[in-house]
Order: structure tokens, then sequence, then C-alpha cells
């Protein structure tokens, strides 16, 4: 069995990745505001969240109802900072 001081070692570490990488996805999401912006698209696109959180679901293993949960999330972030931009 690990140590407890090992175990949350290694979460800061990952905790510090998914920052940088939700970081990126947000500027990102910044550019498809600004794309949807100049050709008059709407922020929402039911048809790809939901592409996106059954792929999600299928491919979290024992985690797809959590890893769904957190995908859903993030497009809800990500859809708040485009609707500031629009």
């Amino acid at each position: 069995m690990r140590d407890l001081s090992e175990i949350r070692q290694e979460i800061n570490e990952i905790d510090e990745k998914m920052l940088e990488l939700f970081k990126r996805r947000m500027d990102c999401s910044k550019d498809v505001a600004e794309y949807k912006t100049a050709n008059n698209i709407p922020v929402l696109n039911e048809k790809r969240e939901k592409e996106i959180l059954d792929k999600v679901y299928e491919n979290g293993g024992g985690y797809g109802s959590y890893s769904r949960e957190l995908f859903k999330k993030i497009m809800e972030l990500s859809r708040a900072l485009q609707n500031e931009i629009i």
C-alpha cells in the first residue's frame, strides 16, 4: 500500500497537468467563439456535445459516468466563456 503523502503528491502533479490542459481548452473555446461570431453560428451545438459525452462515457471505462459529468461541466464552462465573448 502506498503512503498517503505519495498519493497526494501524485494527485498534485496530475492536477497541475489538468489545469494546464484546461487553460489550453479554454483558449480554444475563445477561438471557437470568435469563429462562431464571425460566421453567425450559435454557441450551443447539442449534437456535438452529445457525441462528445457519448464518446467520453464509452472511453471512461469503469469511470464512464464520472467522466461524462466532468466533461459536461467543462463544456458548460466553455459555453459560458463563449457567451461572454459573443
